[in-house]
């Protein structure tokens, strides 16, 4: 069995200490997801194991044989490639291959008599036969087709920053390497192309390490998570859910025996004040379990503020838009558009990218006036608007101070009042944290911290843009939990489905060219009737005869070694699984009494399940081609 290890690992920036001694295994078919607060060293800690950065103590082992392939958040792009180019750019044997394959196929479409062409094209075909590169050559087209890139033509330089995105998730996952490491896989990503991804790494071979702040990409795709938590790292078996699971009984424990060193300082400490004399080895030796046992204490306890925010008071009327138009240059963004906004509400804003979201929360906001029409605000409204802009911040300031610039307290229903400090611990900064200046944070704690001051502020409407993008699982999880408790409205704008599902009841649905739509539920619910929708539609439109022709062309290649012999076997694999998913069946129904072996069970059905579904899918597309083969 391939597997890396990492062992005592260690790494820090100045006087930030990220992880110290961390050691933990990837093994195959593991797919383990990072979690952590910003700041944490995620996406520094697989860029050490994908050998971009060094540690500064520990190592990491492998075989020689062992292959990492890296999706970054900023990936590298040569501006002058092709897409294809971009996508076979690298320098092992295989995308070497592939490229001078391509490159051979282009030439030749201009001179299609030229024998040394021929000549190239025959030996790059046999070298494809040998490292069987025929499949990695069909999966890099057929990627790209799914991750909406049709025109494979095109210059890297005239794609868009989402397009860029999706050439470079392409690169990472034709060579399916022994480890495959990706970080936020998902953004720039719409529904169905993340619904896609989450498929194609459920069949992964190899192992899957990986960075995400889409919730239910991680529960879908992952089997083992990794937290990263105060430079230490705590590991769990299963996806995100049995992560929660399992970090709130580590917790428990962890208080537990908390309190119980703190019972033991207090009666170790009413014996010193009574005097004790250190006289006797006895009383030495109980003097200094008293000082190690004063030392270990303070471990810092997981605030969980159980408050209900009151927020400024709300009248009865909020924002009302009346046949509102508002066009930039030739693109409408509105037209005589209508909506009321009433107390209580919670509207998610959805649509692609500059069809006009950010726009109507910044009508809203007052920053910017319609073309026509008008918006009423009412007397009590108080807004509060986390944009998507860099905000200016005095980075020289110390937390503590930013924060209680906005308000030192902030009140609840019942009346009570909350401290400017123990608002930042809710928000997962320490105590010990709130006098670090403000430059000393990375991006998404500066992120976070903005959040606080917003909120510190008070607002009855709050006006949230793309706060996903910027802000880790975790802080979503608080922030999900105060506006679970906040009295005013939430109108956000977000593509982030497991946030949205959360923090919204009705969406409004940007369609483009000023039109939108709206919808009461939920937005997962959304997504899949525009799926079933698209998929009926597809259904019902008639082949034209020229695409029909086209599929019926059998391909222009013989069966590979590796592809006759997988489907020599193929059948008997299949027969193999049904035959071992029917005992499991059985063996379910005759353990129901059995509560945890049930659970074990059914988790081994589940796998076995989808590994047979694979299976038959690898086998209609090996059957297709053997029959195409046949009928030349």
């Amino acid at each position: 069995m391939k597997m890396l290890t990492v062992e005592n690992l260690s790494k820090s920036y100045a006087e930030k200490t990220l992880f110290r001694d961390i050691s933990f295994t990837i093994k195959e078919q593991e797919r383990i997801g990072i979690i952590g607060v910003n700041g944490t060293g995620k996406s520094t800690l697989l860029k050490i194991i994908a050998g971009v950065e060094l540690a500064d103590d520990g190592q990491i082992t492998h075989s020689k044989d062992y292959s990492i392939g890296y999706l970054p958040q900023q990936p590298d792009f040569q501006e002058n490639l092709t897409v294809l180019e971009q996508v076979f750019y690298g320098d092992t044997p295989l995308i070497r291959l592939l490229r001078d394959y391509e490159t051979v196929l282009a030439e030749l479409e201009k001179n299609p008599l030229d024998d040394k062409l021929q000549e190239r094209l025959f030996r790059c075909q046999q070298q494809m036969d040998a490292m069987n590169a025929w499949e990695a050559s069909s999966n890099a087209k057929a990627i790209l087709s799914k991750l909406g890139i049709e025109d494979m033509t095109r210059k890297i330089g005239e794609l868009s920053g989402g397009q860029k995105r999706r050439v470079a998730l392409a690169q990472a996952l034709i060579e399916t390497p022994d480890l495959l490491i990706l970080d936020e896989p998902t953004n720039h990503l719409d529904y169905e192309t993340i619904r896609w991804l989450e498929e194609y790494l459920s069949r992964y071979t190899g192992a899957l390490l990986l960075v995400t702040h889409d919730r239910y990409f991680l529960d879908r795709v992952t089997n083992r998570i990794l937290e990263l938590d105060h430079g230490k790292l705590y590991s769990y078996t299963g996806n995100y859910a049995a992560f929660l699971e399992g970090k709130a009984l580590r917790e428990e424990q962890e208080l537990a025996a908390e309190a119980k060193r703190q019972n033991l300082y207090r009666r170790e400490l009413a014996w010193i004040r009574r005097g004790a004399k250190a006289r006797t080895t006895k009383q030495k030796a109980r003097i200094q379990r008293f000082e190690q046992l004063e030392q270990s204490l303070g471990m810092e306890q997981k605030s969980s503020l159980d408050i209900s925010l009151s927020g400024s008071r709300l009248g009865k009327k909020v924002l009302e838009l009346k046949h509102v138009s508002k066009a930039f240059g030739n693109r409408v963004i509105f037209d005589d558009f209508s909506f009321i906004i009433k107390p209580g509400d919670r509207i998610g804003i959805v649509g692609q990218n500059g069809s006009g979201k950010s726009t109507l929360l910044n009508l809203l906001a007052g920053r910017i006036q319609p073309d026509a029409g008008e918006i009423e605000t009412g007397q009590t409204v108080k807004i509060a608007y986390y944009t998507q802009e860099n905000v200016d911040m005095d980075e020289n300031k110390r937390m503590i101070e930013y924060i209680r610039e906005a308000g030192e307290v902030i009140h609840t229903t019942d009346g009570k009042m909350i401290s400017a400090a123990q608002m930042l611990e809710r928000f997962l900064f320490p105590m010990n944290t709130h006098g670090t200046p403000i430059h000393k944070l990375s991006g998404g704690e500066k992120r976070r911290l903005y959040l606080l001051r917003i909120l510190m502020t008070e607002p009855n409407v709050l006006l949230l843009d793309e706060p996903t993008n910027d802000l880790d699982t975790q802080t979503l999880t608080v922030l999900e939990d105060y506006l679970e408790t906040f009295s005013g409205v939430v109108i956000t704008v977000s593509h982030d489905r497991y946030f949205l599902d959360k923090v919204a009841e009705q969406l409004l649905i940007f369609q483009g060219n000023g039109k939108i739509a709206q919808y009461f539920g939920e937005y997962s619910d959304y997504l899949e009737e525009q799926l079933k929708k698209k998929a009926e539609s597809a259904e019902s439109k008639p082949t034209p005869v020229k695409e029909q022709a086209k599929a019926a062309k059998p391909a222009k290649r013989r069966l590979s070694y590796k592809e006759q012999k997988e489907w020599e076997e193929i059948e008997d694999k299949i027969a193999a699984l049904e035959t071992k998913l029917q005992e499991v069946t059985l063996e379910m129904e005759q353990s129901a009494s059995d509560y945890e072996k049930v659970q074990r069970l059914a988790s081994e059905h589940e796998q076995l399940s989808a590994e047979l579904d694979a299976l038959l899918e690898r086998w209609a597309e090996l059957s297709e081609l053997v029959e195409a083969l046949q009928s030349k």
